[in-house]
């Protein structure tokens, strides 16, 4: 369990420091703002989206380092997936890191993004691994509303 933990933090810390796909998309055709009231987290999420198929996405923003690790680790796994199977992905995470399911099946469906599941020890923290995710669910579906963990 020890040795979970230290990757856990190792690539919490790696994905904070060095995110991945961070900045603007220039050829975006969605964009979404997202905002934690509880910490300040911020994130906006640029999408090119061809038909139903991300074909890129990045990020940009200012949270602490579960935000923005969960954000870089999530512009990973969700390119090149369709709108549908980002969406059933951030439903599995979501189980995940609120402890709704706890199985060895869905931290292997997630791959890498269940080095996040340590989450689900500090209820608070939910909400700062979850905003990258509800802003790209409002930027997939062309939602104008900031998205919000409230």
């Amino acid at each position: 369990m020890s040795d979970l933990r230290d990757l856990y933090q190792e690539l919490i810390v790696d994905h904070n420091k060095n995110p991945r796909n961070y900045g603007v998309l220039a050829d975006a055709n969605r964009r979404a703002e997202g905002y934690n009231p509880l910490c300040g987290d911020k994130v906006t999420v640029y999408l090119h989206v061809d038909g139903d198929r991300i074909g890129d996405v990045r990020f940009e923003g200012a949270g602490c380092a579960i935000s923005t690790a969960s954000a870089s680790l999530m512009t990973q796994a969700v390119k090149g997936k369709t709108v549908a199977e980002a969406e059933a992905l951030f439903e599995a995470f979501h189980a995940m890191v609120t402890g709704q399911d706890a199985s060895d099946d869905v931290a292997e469906r997630l791959g890498k993004l269940a080095v996040l599941a340590g989450v689900r020890e500090y209820p608070s923290r939910v909400k700062c691994a979850t905003l990258a995710w509800h802003t790209l669910h409002n930027a997939a579906h062309g939602e104008a509303a900031p998205a919000k963990t409230e």
